[in-house]
């Protein structure tokens, strides 16, 4: 029970930092493509410039794309990649919009590695996978926001619990040259053992 204090003095921490009231958008936030033609795509570049190499691409109705950040500029936001990160023109994307600003928003998804594990949030439920149990369904019994982050606490049966506590500040799978922008401390509940585990969120959903 003494990791479970530590876990919820952290959580009033998190929270009371700032107030309620009026929480702006910051980064990383959820954006979609917009204004780009049914038959053309919106180019990922390796630098926030027209003139860098394309590394991928979005489709014109792509939803859920994470942008960590801007460039000095303003103009361009960087994004994820399987592995790494590049740069989409913002004049292409619009803010995703959320039904309730004081919910944690949909989808997000968390993931560690050693052991390799994830929490995934969806606009109805919720779910956690590892190699050892394969996808498992949760029930969110809890859950606030801050402007540095969020609070999830979830059931798995009437006996194993888990909370997250997700803070924004750069983050690292340790895998890949990809960067996050939010990470997370996991504390389970368990008849056979309490746990911590550690790992990166990420609201990219493409």
């Amino acid at each position: 029970m003494g990791g479970q204090a530590v876990i919820r003095g952290s959580v009033v921490f998190l929270i009371c930092l700032c107030p309620m009231g009026a929480l702006a958008q910051p980064f990383p936030a959820s954006f979609e493509v917009s204004g780009v033609a049914a038959n053309d795509v919106l180019n990922v570049r390796s630098e926030p410039s027209t003139r860098a190499d394309v590394v991928g691409e979005l489709g014109p109705f792509t939803l859920h794309i994470e942008v960590l950040g801007l460039s000095e500029d303003k103009k361009w936001g960087k994004i994820g990649m399987p592995e790494g990160n590049g740069w989409v023109s913002m004049a292409y994307l619009n803010p995703t919009e959320q039904d309730d600003p004081f919910a944690v928003p949909r989808p997000l998804s968390c993931l560690g590695t050693e052991p390799f594990w994830s929490v995934s949030l969806y606009p109805r439920g919720a779910e956690y996978n590892s190699p050892d149990t394969g996808a498992v369904p949760m029930t969110v019994t809890q859950e606030a926001v801050a402007d540095q982050g969020y609070l999830i606490s979830l059931e798995e049966g009437p006996t194993l619990n888990r909370t997250l506590i997700i803070t924004r500040e750069a983050c690292s799978d340790g895998m890949s040259d990809r960067a996050f922008g939010f990470s997370t401390r996991m504390f389970t509940e368990a008849p056979d053992g309490n746990s911590a585990l550690q790992g990166c969120c990420t609201l990219d959903h493409r």
